[in-house]
């Protein structure tokens, strides 16, 4: 069989890239660089990524469409470029970032999300530049906390590579999950995919400088916790728990995955949420519904600083809800108690680094 490089591209216009719906000819995917000799056909389709989701699989269609349309004798080798230049390796990962500071919970339930994004916006009201990643690919809460749930996601070329732009707010820059997706729609994504997702949030955007970057980590150890483990230098993890014996139990889980050998990432210290119930009309009386003091007897325990206890009042459900976080405003007891713990957590970070 005479073989030329038509016959090829012909073949070729039966092959569908799922990114565009059109064959890979149309998307101009093919390069100009067909080869043949003999049998043996080189060619080489062109990406825009690559972490391109369709790539392997527009790789297996178009050599099979050539055995199909041509000949199963035709020897095939496939080459791929990439348009955007390559990711960089982990170990440069976040290279403007100082400090990353992982905020963890043993369980779901205790706050988590609400003590990392009011630690975010209180370093940025001392003045700091902060980033917050919502790494809970499976239930993101930033963007209602925030009130930037229909924020576009926006990319821009930087050193021949197209990144997203994180949404800034109060000061905060943000990225999540729940901006690609909608707030009703359940993610039904094996491990090595959630995985996949988080590290283009971390190196496929525009991070640019920060003093500390927060993350947001699901409750729990996951395989979330283990790709931010192994692809980040975190600076230092902060625990979070409400005083109750069930969630302590939890948070002793989170400290031992830090403190692993393996691991050897410090405990910054813990915080304990929901402390007592304060109503708004008796300000000053104080109801321990969860217990009291739990939270701070496990870090006597453990041999750690307590960072904060966070009193359970109505407004901070409500402020985290309207998409207005308590430490906008040093005013109130949750607020200044929110100020508080982020001077905290800078006081350890400096004596972690001296």
């Amino acid at each position: 069989m005479d073989l030329y490089p038509n016959l090829i591209r012909e073949a070729l216009t039966h092959v569908t890239y799922a990114g565009t719906k059109k064959n890979i000819i149309e998307s101009e995917m093919v390069a100009e660089d067909i080869r043949i000799n003999g049998n043996h056909v080189t060619l080489t389709l062109i990406f825009e990524k690559e972490t391109d989701p369709f790539l392997k699989s527009t790789v297996k269609a178009t050599e099979a469409a050539i055995h199909y349309y041509i000949g199963k004798e035709v020897d095939v080798e496939i080459k791929v470029e990439t348009k955007q230049l390559p990711r960089p390796p982990k170990e440069e990962f976040l290279p403007n970032v100082k400090h990353i500071i992982a905020v963890s919970s043993g369980k779901g339930g205790v706050g988590k999300s609400t003590v990392a994004c009011n630690l975010a916006i209180a370093l940025a009201r001392l003045g700091y530049k902060v980033g917050l990643l919502d790494t809970d690919i499976f239930g993101p809460s930033a963007p209602k906390m925030f009130q930037i749930e229909d924020a576009p996601i926006v990319a821009e070329e930087v050193n021949g590579r197209r990144l997203m732009v994180p949404v800034e707010k109060y000061g905060v820059k943000v990225l999540s999950i729940g901006f690609v997706v909608s707030p009703e729609q359940a993610i039904l994504w094996r491990g090595a995919m959630a995985c996949n997702a988080l590290r283009q949030l971390i190196a496929d955007a525009n991070w640019g400088e920060l003093d500390y970057f927060i993350l947001d980590t699901p409750p729990g150890t996951s395989d979330i916790h283990l790709t931010l483990l192994n692809d980040l230098k975190i600076t230092g993890a902060v625990i979070v728990s409400t005083p109750q014996k069930v969630a302590l139990a939890d948070a002793i889980k989170g400290i031992n995955m830090y403190e692993n050998e393996k691991v050897n990432v410090p405990i910054l210290g813990l915080v304990e949420n929901m402390a007592w119930f304060t109503p708004a009309e008796l300000p000053e009386n104080r109801y321990y519904i969860f217990g009291k003091d739990g939270c701070k007897e496990l870090a006597e325990k453990k041999g750690l600083p307590l960072l904060a206890q966070i009193p359970l009042v109505q407004s901070i459900c409500e402020s985290g809800d309207a998409g207005t976080p308590a430490a906008l405003s040093s005013e109130t007891a949750t607020g200044l108690a929110f100020i508080n713990l982020a001077q905290a957590v800078v006081t350890r970070v400096n004596r972690r680094n001296n």
